[in-house]
C-alpha cells in the first residue's frame, strides 16, 4: 500500500461504506450505522468529533491521530446516509478556492439555526 495519502483514500473508503449500505447490519458495522438513518449517523459523527477535540485540547497527539481517523470514517458514513458524495464536497471546495474565508462566509445565506 502506498504511503501517499490523498483524496483517493477518502473516495475508496466512501465507496466501501456505500457498498455496505444494504449489507446485513449483524455483520457490517457500516451497515449497522447506516440502518439507523441520517440523524443517528450525525449524532455518532458529533460524538467522534468531540472525542477528537478532547485529544487535541489535551495535547495527546497519538490519540488525536486515532480519533481523527474515526472522525473521517464517521463523516463518510454520515455523507452516505445523507446522500452526499465526496465529489459534491470536492466541487464545493473547488468553488471556494481562491476566495477569502471571510468573503466566502459573508456570502453564505444566514444560518437558520440562529
Amino acid at each position: 500500500m502506498s504511503t501517499e495519502i490523498n483524496a483517493d483514500i477518502i473516495n475508496h473508503l466512501y465507496d466501501t461504506i456505500l457498498s455496505r449500505k444494504d449489507a446485513d447490519p449483524n455483520v457490517s458495522y457500516s451497515a449497522k450505522l447506516l440502518a439507523k438513518g441520517p440523524k443517528k449517523t450525525a449524532e455518532k459523527f458529533g460524538e467522534e468529533a468531540v472525542e477528537c477535540l478532547i485529544e487535541c485540547a489535551t495535547g495527546n497527539k497519538k490519540e488525536l491521530i486515532t480519533e481523527s481517523a474515526d472522525v473521517l470514517y464517521h463523516l463518510l458514513v454520515m455523507w452516505v446516509s445523507a446522500g452526499v458524495s465526496p465529489d459534491d464536497v470536492w466541487q464545493e471546495l473547488h468553488r471556494r478556492e481562491g476566495t477569502s474565508g471571510i468573503a466566502e462566509k459573508a456570502a453564505r445565506p444566514s444560518d437558520p439555526l440562529k
